[in-house]
């Protein structure tokens, strides 16, 4: 077969399945072109994308300025690894430093190399700065989280899925129910060797769990109280996707340490971040971490111009408002079926919960069944359907998606 061969839907399926390692279980639909909020299969079937790659594409699919800025970049310098500087990496920090009011910006490739890499870094202060014994730091992290697939992370994960038969597991880590203070509180003042507190402002692969009123200040609060560092994973949350720049901004919290993945990039390039004051970030010293693509010269100026898109465009207020209306329409409708709990979220990060069990297929055969009526979105967690269309959906479009979803949900039959 010739590499640039048209390939069937079938076709594509079977060259993943045959020579691909199966670590997903993707819906059988073969993308093969993107603009904006839609996506095209190779049979040329057009669907509403309502998932944006988990969040890492609020800004539409192929945004021309950000693919642009990429293009023009790649024409120039690609990859210099660290052992040189570029000219384009101090530029980008200084954006988003001043973006998200912090002092240093350490670049990475991926949201879990940002995760690993805020681990580290809170690890470190620790010891250099809070005076903890070398290796007694314990970092409190949260039940049903998910920070990522590596060793460190799935070490607190409580997903068999994610985490069967990979031990030994590293240590060092205090899981608590998430949206508990009182849980929280008692951690930290039974644990004098605290070092930080780990959370997702939303838990997005938990089935978008949208924390009480109140949580993350008070949390911020304690620990501030306890001299912890609270470490906010923002790399689903974050660039807008909640209706603010950060989902922390909606409490008016400022991280001791924030995380930022996927949608920094716009999708098109691999970029994530890790964010921090002087006072910690000064643990950081020559050799004590890297990365050989991280801060790279193609990444800087994606990242610039996918954050100037959000910016620009106004997407946080877009992703707020339509947010609203499109959780709004769905519970109008639920109380008219058996089929749907309930829809929460914040933003256009938004999940409805489908009156079945977890291990049931239910979910996965209503994705299959809006598949077929041309709008695309994924189960996570067994019943519970997540929805995340790209930021730049307009009121037309979101009520197009309504119609869609609803029509799909009541002609639905178990």
């Amino acid at each position: 077969m010739a590499v640039l061969e048209h390939l069937t839907s079938q076709q594509a399926i079977d060259l993943e399945n045959k020579y691909g390692a199966h670590n997903y279980h993707p819906l059988p639909v073969v993308l093969s072109r993107g603009e904006g909020v839609y996506v095209w299969d190779v049979e040329g079937k057009k669907y509403y994308d309502f998932l944006s790659a988990y969040s890492a594409v609020n800004q539409g699919h192929c945004h021309p300025k950000i693919v642009g800025a990429m293009v023009e970049q790649a024409k120039t310098l690609t990859l210099t690894s660290r052992a040189f500087y570029n000219d384009m990496l101090g530029t980008y920090e200084q954006y988003a430093t001043e973006t998200f009011g912090f002092d240093k910006l350490l670049p990475m490739n991926t949201g879990a190399e940002a995760v690993e890499t805020a681990l580290k870094i809170c690890r470190r202060w620790a010891y250099e700065k809070k005076g903890i014994p070398e290796n007694q730091a314990q970092i409190i992290v949260c039940e049903n989280n998910f920070h990522g697939r590596t060793t460190t992370i799935i070490s607190f994960s409580n997903d068999p899925v994610a985490k069967d038969n990979y031990g030994p597991f590293t240590e060092g880590f205090i899981k608590i129910e998430y949206d508990n203070l009182a849980a929280l509180e008692k951690a930290l003042e039974s644990n004098p060797h605290a070092a930080g507190f780990l959370v997702e402002p939303i838990q997005g692969e938990a089935g978008v769990y949208v924390p009480s009123e109140g949580y993350l200040k008070k949390a911020k609060a304690l620990c501030e109280k306890y001299n912890v560092l609270f470490i906010a994973d923002e790399v689903q949350t974050g660039i807008a996707r909640t209706g603010k720049m950060l989902a922390v901004d909606h409490e008016e919290v400022k991280p001791d340490i924030l995380i930022l993945g996927k949608a920094i990039s716009g999708g098109v390039y691999p970029v994530s971040a890790v964010l921090a004051n002087d006072n910690i970030m000064e643990v950081i010293t020559p050799g004590s971490h890297g990365s050989t693509f991280g801060g790279n010269p193609v990444a800087a100026a994606v990242a610039m111009a996918a954050l100037e898109v959000i910016k620009d465009e106004n997407l946080a207020q877009n992703a707020q408002e339509l947010g609203e209306v499109f959780r709004r329409e769905l519970n109008k409708f639920i109380p008219t079926n058996d089929l749907v709990v309930k829809v929460r979220g914040k933003g256009l990060l938004n999940a409805i919960l489908i009156n079945d069990t977890e291990d049931s297929s239910t979910a996965w055969d209503i994705c299959m069944a809006l598949k077929e009526n041309g709008l695309l979105a994924k189960p996570t967690h067994g019943n519970i359907i997540r929805f995340a269309p790209p930021l730049v959906m307009n009121r037309e479009q979101l009520m197009d998606c309504v119609g869609i979803i609803i029509k799909t949900l009541q002609e639905f039959k178990k």
